[in-house]
């Protein structure tokens, strides 16, 4: 064999060979941050390479960090669904952060749980417990946002409701009351519930009866200022309360609530009860 043709064989093994026991591309590492919380994590499908290659003690280290960032999420949002805790407001922010984002990143980390079971130190050390812990974690997490998702389109609805409540009311009183009603006809021409079950039934004189805020309460009628002692005369409270339990449910305008639409428009045969 040719000398020159030999040592170009030679030096040509030889880098194949460095080639092959030289390091192996890894993932880039990226980071994520979600309210106060950081973790860096790889993303080994995205980026084609294999999980299997990276140094352990460094995966352990980055599979821990995404655990412990979920669940830091899921202690800090647990309260959002409370309007009554103080830390509501905050936990319901922190959902509206995570709507957009969070996602993507369990994608990632369930992912690479999965593909972590076919490395040989899959079963070794800490990564049993990594795994199993992360994918319970990721299974909360999904379901805390499917959650959210539904609570806050809840509460954009309650939102609009609540907006746009004063233009029904006006329309509804521009329908069906006379341009001066007399105090004591009892006419109501709009009804509302609210969300928490509160209920106002609203007459064309003025006034207004408030359903019981309380168990064993009864409705209260209120009346509008400025009352003088004539038309007081004229006001008999059970009228009111009759006519308010005479009012059709089904023509309340109720404000969304989960699993609950808002009553339709008001009807002909509803208006002047």
């Amino acid at each position: 064999m040719n000398l020159v043709i030999r040592k170009l064989w030679i030096v040509g093994g030889m880098g194949l060979a460095l080639t092959a026991c030289g390091p192996k591309r890894m993932a880039p590492v990226q980071q994520y941050s979600l309210g106060l919380s950081r973790a860096d994590y790889r993303d080994y499908t995205a980026a084609r390479t294999d999980i299997c290659d990276a140094e352990p003690r460094f995966l352990a280290d980055e599979l821990g960090a995404m655990n412990g960032l979920m669940d830091r999420f899921l202690s800090s949002t647990d309260q959002a669904k409370n309007p009554n805790s103080v830390d509501h407001a905050r936990h319901v922010e922190l959902l509206k952060e995570a709507s957009g984002s969070l996602g993507k990143v369990l994608d990632v980390h369930q992912s690479n749980l999965r593909a972590l079971q076919k490395c040989r130190f899959a079963r070794s050390g800490t990564f049993p417990q990594l795994a199993q812990r992360g994918q319970e974690l990721v299974e909360q997490s999904r379901a805390r946002m499917a959650e959210a998702g539904q609570m806050l389109a809840l509460r954009e609805a309650q939102a609009r409701w609540q907006q746009e409540a004063s233009q029904r009311e006006q329309t509804a009183r521009q329908t069906w009351c006379a341009k001066t009603p007399e105090v004591g006809s009892t006419d109501v021409y709009y009804a509302r519930q609210f969300a928490d079950g509160r209920t106002e039934w609203l007459f064309c004189d003025g006034h207004v009866v408030q359903s019981a805020t309380t168990a064993g309460s009864e409705p209260t009628l209120v009346s509008p200022e400025g009352l003088s002692a004539k038309d007081r005369r004229k006001v008999k409270p059970p009228k009111y309360l009759e006519a308010a339990q005479g009012y059709p449910m089904e023509e309340v305008d109720k404000q969304p609530t989960p699993g609950g639409n808002s009553a339709p428009a008001h009807s002909s045969d509803a208006a002047g009860t």
